[in-house]
């Protein structure tokens, strides 16, 4: 009997030993993390107008009709990794004279980062271009078939509960925040010639829907993008079948060799220039290269430039918006030849387009 009892003693006592050395952190973490909260806009420096959806136009807040012409940089962890996140960065793009920048988001960036410490660097992206009264988009840059979960490349797998918590959490954090103009729901769907199994648009519109009603739930002042299918290319399956819900916009991503055997602009009309007949269009990624340069590859490929000065003006005769990809020297088409900000060829088109459209010029 007093065996058993000193035994039953020692044995508590260590089991009370191992949990009174238990990390504190590890159960405190489980009990006390705190629920997000919203960007403090206190700290913005510029009341920049909201911008929404009205008809066929994106407007401010007085209800005029504002065109947006920009440009794409590299994903936030890519840019820190390199030592490139920073204030100066976005002085540049206004020096280009950018008013809206796009930041893409990878799955894989996003998940490895950590929510809070990602939060952080879209804060700053955030403060930094209000700094330069420029708007944002925030992208979810994924490649693939959100339906079935097929993706192009591991960077871009994802699922749909983890985009609706992406989109939970980026809508609670920036509710209210007008330079966080829009949310670029899913970059670029596809179904890749059926490689990444089928999808129609009842069922990609039905997935949209669910995406935007749940943000909306949370923040219903921010403009929503949609784009369709072959990499965000060709929105003819939404003719006559749009998105009834407010503030959405649609996108395009047209580069010179998704249409080979047409003319540009007779194909843009055909797959997506018809929708700013109904609802406004940005065409998220625009640019080209040529055969020599690094990083060449399809769709991008036009020689003989005649790509940019066609696309920018089919754009402005349709009341669309643009931006430019990419504001980055590694990646392609690049805009920029190095972190000096050497302009490439389409770099030097883009910057003096956007220049020719700021006020008082």
């Amino acid at each position: 009997m007093f065996r058993s009892v000193f035994y039953l003693c020692i044995t508590l006592f260590f089991s009370l030993s191992a949990v009174a050395h238990t990390p504190a952190t590890d159960v405190e973490k489980r009990w006390s993390t705190p629920y997000l909260e919203a960007f403090d806009t206190a700290q913005l420096k510029h009341d920049m107008p909201f911008i929404s959806v009205e008809k066929n136009q994106f407007v401010d807040g007085s209800g005029n009709t504002v065109v947006f012409r920009g440009v794409n940089i590299a994903d936030p962890d890519k840019l820190q990794r390199e030592g490139q996140w920073s204030i100066e960065l976005f002085a540049e793009l206004k020096r280009w004279g950018a008013n809206v920048v796009r930041l893409p988001v990878h799955p894989i960036s996003w998940r490895a980062t950590g929510r809070d410490a990602y939060l952080e660097w879209l804060d700053q992206a955030v403060s930094w271009a209000n700094e330069f009264e420029i708007y944002v988009i925030i992208d979810w840059h994924s490649i693939g078939n959100l339906r079935n979960g097929v993706f192009q490349h591991p960077m871009y797998d994802t699922d749909m509960a983890e985009t609706l918590r992406f989109w939970q959490t980026i809508a609670t954090r920036y509710k209210g925040v007008s330079t966080v103009a829009f949310y670029e729901l899913f970059n670029e769907p596809t179904r890749n010639g059926g490689r990444f199994g089928s999808l129609t648009w009842k069922q990609w519109k039905a997935i949209n829907i669910e995406m935007i009603d749940l943000i909306q739930a949370h923040d219903d002042q921010v403009v929503l993008l949609v784009g369709g299918f072959n990499w965000a290319y060709d929105l003819s399956m939404a003719k006559g079948d749009l998105i009834k819900r407010k503030n959405i916009g649609y996108v395009s991503h047209p580069y010179p060799q998704k249409e080979p055997n047409e003319p540009f602009e007779k194909a843009w009309q055909k797959r997506w220039g018809f929708i700013t007949k109904r609802a406004p269009l940005m065409a998220t990624e625009i640019g080209w290269m040529h055969d020599y340069e690094r990083g060449a590859h399809i769709p991008v490929i036009n020689n003989d430039d005649s790509y940019g000065p066609r696309i920018t003006k089919y754009l402005d005769e349709i009341g669309a918006s643009w931006v430019a990809w990419v504001f980055d020297p590694y990646w392609t088409p690049s805009m920029i030849k190095d972190w000096d900000f050497t302009p490439t060829t389409q770099g030097a088109y883009f910057k003096e387009e956007m220049l020719k459209h700021q006020p008082g010029e």
